[in-house]
């Protein structure tokens, strides 16, 4: 009788127990459902995939959670494959993709007539500026290069490229006494839109305005084609010349071009390769690399809309350094972490047409 009496108790303990373990796994399975729903990017078979090309600036920002799961919100899955803006314009097999977004107006003006497409989006871009030192600027701004405001004239540094000026021969230059030419170091104009972009630049300058003409072509490219092929070896993307202003400094390179967004995208995330006394400088003229985004199918135009009027994803971009189309966001975040940028790049000009462009750089690539 005891043991009949404990038994009857011992099933009924087993049975409070395993209620008690049912209900805690029900419980946690409905936490973890809400987290993920809340999260954005669930594993779920509603959101739609879509497939980009992009200039390779951009794809840390598509590679982000926060970025990711933004999307995720408006039911779509995006990914995307890199590429260099004029591999995207020329040589990209572009059915594979619902949207291109290179890094470039004139490579987005080329896929916007070759395919068609409706409209764009410029949803952020970046200036091109030139990172260097404290001892370089105080150098240059002796010679007249640099004025007040940290502006790099640009016509001044033609006239020392044309004179062939070394660095030693600065006048009491004992910061920086190399024995090699006054340059800026750029990517290589056969391979990368940073490159074409400071080809733009220096073209405008020697030419006096935009070139638009095969004469004009012609008067500029013997000033402008040495400018990169007086640097000897040029590597292919604007990561590898950046990356060795911020490891090695000033030894290897004193001046760099560069897309402000890398600079100030270091600096948000706290990098510790950005050092005391590096520094930007705003070529006068610059030009504005316009992240222009093609749409090729409906789903890509989705994404261009997105990035152009989503208020979590203009933020985030900010974050990356870009100048977003509201410029709200871009400023706040540069206050934040006190970044020393203009609010506004005044002196822009416009870079030539895709086909004048290529010329060009199809005529330097030939004297390599």
């Amino acid at each position: 009788m005891i043991r009949t009496v404990n038994d009857s108790h011992g099933v009924a303990r087993v049975k409070r127990l395993w209620g008690i373990a049912l209900a805690v796994v029900l419980l946690v399975g409905v936490v973890f459902a809400v987290v993920r729903g809340r999260s954005g990017e669930a594993a779920s078979p509603d959101l739609e995939t879509v497939r980009g090309v992009i200039g390779s600036e951009k794809l840390a920002f598509f590679a982000d959670q926060r970025v990711r799961d933004a999307f995720a919100r408006h039911g779509l899955k995006v990914e995307v494959d890199p590429a260099g803006s004029r591999q995207i314009a020329n040589s990209v097999d572009l059915n594979r993709y619902d949207f291109a977004f290179p890094s470039s107006a004139p490579a987005a003006e080329q896929i916007q007539r070759a395919r068609g497409a409706g409209r764009t989006y410029a949803p952020f871009s970046s200036p091109m500026v030139i990172a260097t030192f404290d001892p370089i600027v105080s150098l240059l701004t002796a010679e007249g290069v640099v004025r007040p405001g940290r502006v790099f004239d640009v016509a001044k540094y033609l006239e020392l490229t044309a004179a062939e000026t070394r660095w030693d021969q600065l006048p009491g230059n004992t910061a920086y006494p190399a024995r090699k030419n006054v340059l800026v170091t750029t990517t290589d104009p056969r391979d990368s839109n940073s490159a074409a972009m400071y080809l733009a630049i220096t073209s405008f300058v020697a030419n006096g305005g935009v070139v638009a003409s095969p004469e004009a072509e012609a008067k500029v490219l013997p000033a402008v084609g040495k400018l990169f092929l007086e640097q000897g070896y040029t590597q292919s993307t604007s990561d590898g010349p950046f990356e060795d202003y911020l490891s090695t400094g000033m030894g290897k390179t004193p001046m760099v071009l560069a897309y402000e967004a890398q600079f100030v995208d270091r600096v948000v995330r706290g990098d510790s390769t950005i050092r005391p006394g590096m520094t930007l400088l705003y070529p006068s003229p610059t030009v504005l690399s316009k992240h222009t985004l093609v749409p090729l199918r409906p789903s890509g135009d989705k994404v261009g809309e997105l990035l152009t009027t989503d208020a979590d994803l203009g933020k985030l971009a900010a974050t990356f350094g870009f100048r977003t189309a509201d410029p709200r966001y871009f400023d706040q975040v540069v206050e934040e972490h006190g970044v020393a940028v203009p609010e506004t790049v005044v002196d822009v000009v416009e870079p030539p047409s895709y086909e004048t462009l290529e010329r060009m750089l199809e005529a330097i690539g030939k004297l390599y």
